[in-house]
């Protein structure tokens, strides 16, 4: 039996319920800025062999609870899996990031692909989810993750990441049909990664759609949100205060705010080149927004953070008719590894005494 949880808001905010503050959590929020993480990345020796091994990715999970008081977990895992479960072959390069041995540049490429065994491929990943879990023992609830299908391709027919994204925008655009069938065969493995997580214990679940906002309106409508949709639509989230809420993030989607809304996700996660009272208002109150603070602003003195924060905070209150219901504070994508600890603590508090009732 799972612990009851004793710190609900962030599940209350995603339901757009009164809370006593807005609750926060941060995108990379385990990771490079901690020194104990670090510590436990030499004696791991790589990122995979940590995303890997169910124990680590429980500790790395935990970490950043420790020192601040967060409102919500996130798995500590990558967005890769499932094209590596696909067997494309993961690899991270130093100072280059993720790469892949068999890239996906054909129709018979796409033609060979299948969902994977979630058990078999991605097991890992559920047994971490598990454990992270019982180790929370309630305290907070557990965020699951998976990239979105666009991101996922995009990594998949690059081969790592991009400056201009050629190889799949040309997939895309001169073999629109193999691009689709790519599509849906992520979307599928997207659905039932999820589902696991789910299964496994996550209660709440995030799509990062990294790489929508280098698309064109046309484009992104066809490539990317058409497969948000169908997650939206198709991903058992269960029903009342025990469903299981989606948040749809993404980098650029700041102009697709009132078309995500109408998905059927419970929240969307925004960037800051919006204005978050203009997110609100295109939203409209059908879902909950989260976000969207400017990740260099931890770069900040602590006085230039508290005062940032207010204003995120504001905005939202501005944008949804003076109400602070329905807001998840977070930033507007992840933290980079030269941040100071001492300003994420800065910002985690400030999110709660600016927000508290």
């Amino acid at each position: 039996m799972s612990s009851p949880l004793r710190n609900d808001r962030f599940l209350r905010a995603l339901r757009r319920e009164p809370v006593d503050h807005t609750p926060v959590w941060l995108m990379r929020q385990a990771g490079r800025y901690l020194p104990e993480y670090l510590a436990v990345r030499r004696e791991a020796g790589s990122f995979l062999a940590m995303a890997k091994n169910p124990e680590i990715a429980c500790e790395v999970t935990l970490q950043p609870l420790r020192r601040f008081e967060l409102d919500a977990a996130i798995l500590f895992s990558d967005i890769l899996t499932i094209p590596d479960a696909m067997g494309l072959g993961l690899y991270f390069v130093e100072g280059e990031g993720p790469k892949f041995e068999r890239p996906v540049r054909s129709v018979g490429d796409v033609d060979r692909l299948a969902v994977p065994d979630m058990a078999a491929e991605l097991g890992y990943v559920t047994d971490a989810v598990s454990l992270i879990r019982r180790e929370l023992d309630g305290a907070v609830p557990l965020i699951g993750f998976s990239g979105s299908p666009w991101t996922l391709a995009c990594y998949m027919v690059e081969g790592g990441g991009s400056k201009n994204f050629s190889h799949v925008k040309s997939l895309a655009l001169n073999e629109p049909a193999a691009m689709h069938r790519l599509l849906d065969v992520i979307t599928d493995s997207v659905i039932a990664y999820l589902s696991a997580q789910r299964a496994a214990g996550a209660q709440a679940l995030q799509v990062f759609d990294t790489w929508g906002g280098v698309l064109s309106p046309t484009m992104y409508r066809e490539f990317s949100l058409r497969y948000l949709q169908r997650i939206a639509a198709e991903l058992e989230r269960g029903d009342g205060d025990a469903r299981t809420p989606l948040i749809l993030f993404g980098k650029g989607n700041g102009a697709y705010v009132e078309e995500l809304a109408a998905t059927g996700t419970e929240g969307v996660g925004v960037d800051w080149t919006i204005d978050l009272d203009e997110a609100a208002r295109r939203a409209r109150g059908r879902v909950a927004l989260q976000g969207n603070l400017d990740p260099a602003t931890l770069y900040g003195n602590p006085d230039a953070i508290r005062r940032e924060v207010g204003r995120v905070l504001d905005a939202y209150r501005d944008g949804n008719g003076g109400s602070r219901e329905g807001h998840v504070f977070n930033l507007g994508h992840g933290m980079s590894p030269d941040m100071n600890p001492d300003h994420v603590k800065v910002l985690v508090d400030a999110v709660h005494e600016l927000s508290a009732r």
